[in-house]
């Protein structure tokens, strides 16, 4: 078993590995790969195409089971498996001791989720949940300009084509519970009442859903998301008493409007927004955890959180309108 002294000793070169070879797990080898004190032992995936495509693309070893890549010997993986799998492969990495990344969402169910959790809390180890868009430069400089502002309302849009990938979730756990984080994040605030409509328009499972929020602090939110439009967009829209920001999540432009005046003019500037590959902050970010054993950046309770919701949101539309909008709160540590 590898403990968590051990990995954390200063200096010290983190053996780790990746559980997915696909798109997502595939880009965890490529960047782990080029960081200064990891050692990436290999990657994991049934599937030999996805093996191969690995090894050419990264070089590195690979194993057809996850029993071998533990064998091998790591202090922490990467999980970028599909969702329904997150649950069994978390418990038997924590099981030996090893740190865990789990891709959002962090299981198929809340029940799930809650047992990871448990699971890495009695074994000690560091558990991080990979919303990477909390570690996007242009959401950084939102997060900054909102900082101790009374916040009033907040727009996300998240859309896209359909992704021919996905097929185990819809577009509210495969897009909008990225958004339904960064709200928690945004207020520090849980999400008490839920309003969704979601369809299903070409696809087998939702591929439209427009979901509404409103927080404990009072913070009334909207996403607007899904899988029918030809081009991606991504942007946030943060209205304060203050100010009022407007992000760009793929260009990374961030535009600040402030100083309101009766006559209606007001003063604008674009915000300076870092360059960093999320995929690499998000990765830097739960080795720093793994090694110094704080507290991860997305914790484990904050991922079954927003899974909940998630789900709170598919279940909403088939219940009595009376009952449908109230969520369970969870604490959310900013």
């Amino acid at each position: 078993m590898v403990s968590r002294e051990s990995a954390a000793d200063a200096g010290r070169v983190l053996r780790v590995g990746v559980v997915g070879a696909g798109v997502m797990g595939s880009n965890h080898g490529r960047v782990l790969a080029g960081l200064p004190g990891i050692e990436l032992i290999g990657i994991v995936d049934p599937m030999l195409e996805h093996r191969t495509r690995a090894t050419k693309l990264i070089g590195c070893p690979t194993f057809s089971d996850l029993e071998s890549l533990i064998a091998a010997g790591v202090d922490a993986v990467t999980i970028a498996a599909p969702t329904h799998l997150h649950h069994q492969v978390a418990l038997a990495c924590i099981a030996k001791g090893i740190h865990v990344l789990v891709e959002k969402p962090i299981a198929s169910t809340v029940e799930e989720g809650r047992e990871i959790v448990e699971a890495a809390r009695k074994a000690g180890v560091t558990l991080m949940v990979g919303h990477v868009e909390r570690f996007n430069p242009a959401v950084a400089a939102v997060k900054q300009a909102i900082k101790d502002e009374d916040i009033l309302s907040i727009a996300i849009t998240r859309v896209g084509p359909f992704p021919p990938r996905m097929s185990d979730v819809g577009v509210v756990i495969d897009l909008a519970v990225h958004d339904i984080d960064l709200i928690r994040w945004f207020t520090e605030s849980d999400i008490v009442d839920v309003q969704s409509r979601p369809a299903s328009a070409v696809a087998e499972r939702e591929d439209i859903a427009l979901l509404q929020f409103r927080t404990e602090s009072g913070v009334l939110a909207h996403i607007n998301t899904n899988w029918l439009t030809p081009f991606k967009a991504r942007t946030v829209t943060v209205a304060t008493r203050g100010k009022y920001v407007m992000g760009d999540l793929l260009t990374r432009q961030v535009t600040e409007c402030f100083g309101f005046k009766t006559d209606g003019s007001y003063s604008m500037r674009h915000l300076p927004v870092g360059q960093d590959e999320p995929l690499r902050a998000e990765l830097m970010a739960f080795l720093s955890a793994v090694r110094s054993g704080g507290v991860p950046a997305v914790t484990g309770e904050e991922g079954v959180a927003s899974l909940e919701i998630a789900i709170q949101c598919l279940d909403a539309p088939k219940k009595p309108a009376a009952t449908a909008a109230r969520a369970v709160p969870r604490r959310v540590v900013g």
